[in-house]
């Protein structure tokens, strides 16, 4: 195994890959911890203490902030803006009939998505940016503390022009790591914010609940990360065979391949796009007044969309889950488009005529598999933050559910990092096999 993690090193194009996501991910650790000019420091320490013994809904919309939300440093919105935006130009693709061009012109109608994506992105940051900004000098997400006491419009200025620039720049960070280095960056940036919360995580659970807590936390989450990976490998591959041709003088074709599906064809995106939809009613709810109609909507928010004992909290993120995985699935593979594929290299299916019979064919197929994968993303997204929740209580780390889904090793969480982690060891053992390197993965 040491000699395969030396192998990484050995080639120069690979290594510099590797130090370069690296280098990206230290800068935005960095960035993590660096305040936006303005801020009262003390009032940080104080809210970040609070954050962890209360989680709630302050808990909830910094789980993908990797804990800059609390510090509210220059990457305080981490990447949840463009999450955002890319969700809302993907379901825009289903309306507008101009965007779903864009999106099969292929590299050409790609780029013109991504530039009105970040355009999007740039947009959201900037009411999100304004939105933090007042709900911190009210002290309306947690504790009435106030952390911009000297509260003027420059000072304001100055905090959503930091937030949203921190934005953008993570952005432009997620696009050079997925250009330069090695993996998605989007999906690395995402993973350094949930691990870096395992030690302040482990060392809450030790404290508060003892060695054998602790213990048995990690034996389970062990045991989840093997059904994690067992599913994220699984997958059904479909069978396709290529008639003989003969062009001049040569022959071609007459060959035999698969087309992989996997059981979790989706991966993580579920999950994220489910949390980054429960992360706007929890917005609004923490910028409503505290009295009145608005503080009954806070309080609803407050004891149902944060926590993950709440049977309507497990409805709609579960039934969220499940849909953005059938959604993201039929965006990501088409069966109509890839039985004319087929068709058109001259092969088909043993069995299955080529055209409409080779697409109901794969549809079918897509939808059975689909299926399980969706509801065993959504139990591995669940069943982990009720069983802390039950054992521990919420009054334990912050995160997703009132505490209980921001554990490292919840299910949330440790879904997204081993689902981000398989991915990367896919593209570094992709990397080590073109040069004759043994890989990682068997």
């Amino acid at each position: 195994m040491l000699n395969r993690v030396l192998n990484m090193f050995r080639i120069p194009d690979l290594r510099n890959k590797i130090l370069f996501t690296l280098a990206m991910i230290g800068v935005y650790r960095l960035g993590a911890f660096i305040p936006a000019p303005g801020v009262d420091i003390d009032a940080v320490q104080l809210l970040r203490d609070q954050a962890n013994s209360v989680g709630g809904i302050l808990g909830f919309v910094q789980l993908f902030s990797g804990g800059a939300l609390t510090q509210f440093a220059i990457f305080a919105l981490g990447i949840m803006p463009y999450i955002t935006a890319s969700i809302i130009m993907q379901v825009l693709g289903v309306v507008i009939p101009r965007i779903e061009q864009w999106q099969q012109q292929g590299a050409v109608g790609q780029r013109k998505i991504t530039q009105w994506t970040r355009y999007l992105t740039v947009g959201i940051a900037l009411v999100q940016s304004t939105s933090f900004a007042f709900l911190f000098h009210s002290g309306a997400l947690v504790g009435g503390i106030d952390l911009l006491p000297n509260f003027t419009v420059w000072t304001v200025f100055v905090v959503v022009l930091t937030l949203t620039t921190g934005t953008a720049l993570l952005m432009w960070m997620g696009e050079l790591i997925t250009q330069r280095g090695i993996g998605n960056g989007m999906s690395l940036l995402i993973f350094a914010s949930v691990v870096s919360t395992l030690p302040a995580q482990f060392t809450a659970v030790h404290t508060n609940n003892g060695v054998n807590a602790l213990i048995g936390f990690l034996l389970v989450a062990l045991a989840l990360m093997v059904a994690i990976v067992f599913v994220e490998q699984g997958q059904r591959r479909i069978p396709v065979q290529f008639a003989k041709r003969v062009v001049g003088r040569r022959m071609y074709g007459g060959q035999s391949t698969y087309i992989p599906l996997k059981v979790n064809q989706s991966g993580v995106i579920p999950i994220i796009f489910a949390s980054s939809v429960l992360y706007l009613p929890t917005l609004i709810g923490a910028a409503m007044p505290s009295g009145g109609i608005g503080g009954s909507i806070q309080g609803f928010i407050q004891d149902h969309l944060t926590t993950p004992t709440s049977p309507v909290y497990l409805f709609f993120f579960g039934l969220m889950i499940i849909g953005f995985a059938y959604f993201y699935t039929a965006i990501t593979f088409d069966p109509a488009k890839q039985a004319d594929t087929i068709r058109k290299q001259g092969g088909f299916i043993p069995g299955i005529r080529p055209g409409p019979q080779t697409e109901r064919y794969l549809g079918r197929i897509l939808s059975r598999i689909t299926f399980p994968g969706a509801l065993f993303i959504a139990a591995v997204a669940l069943v982990p933050s009720i069983l802390i929740a039950l054992t521990i209580g919420t009054d334990v780390g912050a995160g997703a559910g009132g505490g209980a889904g921001g554990f490292a090793f919840g299910g949330i969480s440790l879904l997204i990092a081993v689902g981000v982690a398989l991915e990367t060891m896919k593209q570094i053992d992709s990397q080590l096999m073109m040069r004759n390197y043994e890989g990682f993965l068997k």
